[in-house]
């Protein structure tokens, strides 16, 4: 065999070398990528929710760090599990709070979001006055928490919190 066909038949025979060590790295951070954000969809702990634990049976939030007209949410601690609710100044100057699910779309763990002067549930995109909130309970409107102004706090019991266990699956 002459030295040209010998060389033909090497380039014909070599074959290419396949790096798919960046496409694997790449599917496997997409595939985490996308866990991350189902599980947080899914009701998952988030950096939106500010963790609160109670002392001697009460939760206390400062009243001047929720006194700027947007929802704060907080979340209690129930096991492996959470209780979240918000509590925001509404327009008329009440501080008001009420758990982040109600009582038609509580099984979508999804909550509410703000829109201005609303809050909107992330399930059916219904909208609540703020200044409506702890006055009307029932249907889509968000569940009312019970909670009382005391020295500059925004005062709320654990039981009352954990009363609302049920709206996250927790009993």
């Amino acid at each position: 065999m002459s030295e040209r066909e010998t060389k033909k038949n090497q380039f014909e025979t070599a074959q290419p070398k396949s790096n798919k060590k960046p496409l694997l790295l790449v599917g496997v951070g997409l595939i985490l990528v996308l866990a991350a954000l189902g599980w947080s969809f899914a009701g998952g702990s988030s950096t939106r929710y500010a963790k609160v634990s109670p002392g001697a049976g009460l939760v206390s939030i400062p009243l001047d760090g929720v006194s700027d007209g947007k929802a704060h949410f907080y979340s209690l601690a129930s096991g492996k599990q959470s209780i979240d609710f918000f509590v925001l100044k509404s327009g008329d100057g009440a501080v008001r709070a009420a758990f982040d699910a109600c009582d038609v779309c509580y099984k979508s763990k999804k909550g509410y979001r703000q829109e201005g002067d609303f809050m909107v549930c992330n399930n059916c995109n219904m909208k609540f006055r703020s200044d409506r909130i702890n006055e009307i309970s029932g249907g889509c409107n968000p569940a009312p928490l019970k909670r009382d102004e005391q020295g500059g706090k925004l005062v709320i019991a654990e039981s009352d919190i954990r009363a609302g266990a049920w709206y996250f699956g927790l009993k």
